[in-house]
């Protein structure tokens, strides 16, 4: 069960497949995760002991010693919960293990993982984890259709495989024509609220677009960026007016190599 294949149809009426992350896989992101939380762990509490040992030593402040011991419970507790919480909504769905594996979180619709369901799914690995070793979280992503622990079924998320796309061992025209200006994912900053907003429609829009662009008479070309910047230029916050028509173009080759690296999988 640990590569069921999953079908899900977004808002926008585009149909993605993907293989559900089953619990061999999650396991192992999960250790490797554990075992990257437990270092930094173990290095916070060696520290705090040097601390407690150093001001004990020069102060003999006994009495106020629980103060600090206090300080470093509160950062673990926020260390150890929010590890998964802000790398899940701030790193595409993956964690350093997820990554290192290569599976992540996503919305069942196929979007990318709100800041609400990060932190739903996340508060409930307390119900997951009960009563002990995860054993509730295990049994439910080894018997559930879908691999969804009950943090998942909550936040309405679910974790998949992911593979970028092998690239192809002849250069396509669009790349060559991006590489030729020299264009590259620095040259454009979207803020990540805004970047959010874009969703495989608007991929499968801008995708269409950069393919069919090149082959297009001038005018046609023009009329065809000036649209798709109306359609998307607004989403990201950017202003059309000012810039010409090629900069226009290579503002939206750059959103094709954002997006690429969000949107395009091989499954």
């Amino acid at each position: 069960m640990d590569q069921e294949q999953v079908d899900i149809k977004t808002p926008e009426f585009v149909s993605l497949q993907f293989q559900s992350a089953g619990l061999g896989s999650r396991t192992a992101a999960f250790i490797i995760d554990q075992l990257i939380l437990m270092t930094i762990n173990i290095l916070i509490i060696l520290g705090l002991f040097l601390f407690l040992y150093d001001l004990d030593r020069l102060f003999f402040m006994t009495e106020f010693m629980s103060f600090p011991i206090a300080i470093t419970i509160i950062i673990l507790f926020i260390l150890n919960w929010g590890y998964f919480f802000v790398l899940e909504y701030f790193s595409g769905g993956k964690t350093l293990g997820k990554r290192i594996i290569g599976i992540r979180v996503i919305q069942e619709n196929g979007h990318s993982i709100t800041i609400l369901s990060s932190f739903i799914r996340n508060l409930l690995r307390i119900i997951d984890s009960l009563p002990a070793n995860y054993l509730i979280g295990i049994l439910m992503i080894f018997f559930h259709a879908k691999n969804k622990r009950v943090g998942d079924l909550v936040a309405g998320t679910i974790v998949v495989h992911e593979r970028k796309a092998k690239k192809k061992r002849k250069v396509s025209a669009l790349e060559r024509e991006i590489e030729i200006r020299g264009l590259t994912k620095k040259d454009l900053v979207v803020e990540e609220w805004a970047f959010r907003a874009l969703g495989p429609k608007e991929w499968n829009l801008v995708k269409t677009y950069c393919n069919r662009i090149l082959q297009l008479p001038l005018a046609g070309r023009e009329q065809l960026t000036n649209e798709m910047a109306d359609i998307l230029f607004p989403k990201i916050g950017i202003e059309k007016d000012g810039k010409t028509n090629e900069e226009v173009e290579n503002t939206l080759f750059i959103l094709y190599l954002l997006l690429q690296e969000e949107w395009e999988f091989e499954l």
